[in-house]
């Protein structure tokens, strides 16, 4: 599966850096499961997109989130709950 993740950084200052980094972020899957680009399938952006406009008309594939109580399934995810997948799916996790 193909995903990108937003994180959200506020730049107070470049001389001294003063940088804050947002607690949440999100992350965006594809609804096609990717495969390396080749002539037979560089059409299929539900394959190689992550964009949430794109992936919204995948219809049957798409899941939509119903709130915020939702937000560890479908294919637009916090990034908290990409890390604590990682985490309980991989021994490596941490």
């Amino acid at each position: 599966m193909k995903f990108d993740c937003r994180l959200y950084v506020l730049v107070l200052s470049i001389d001294p850096m003063r940088i804050y980094l947002f607690n949440e972020g999100l992350a965006r899957f594809s609804t096609d499961p990717y495969k390396q680009p080749h002539p037979k399938n560089l059409n299929n952006h539900y394959m190689h997109l992550t964009n949430y406009a794109i992936n919204c008309r995948n219809k049957g594939k798409f899941v939509f989130n119903k709130g915020l109580d939702d937000c560890d399934t479908g294919h637009k995810r916090t990034f908290t709950s990409v890390l604590e997948w990682i985490e309980e799916n991989y021994d490596d996790g941490e």
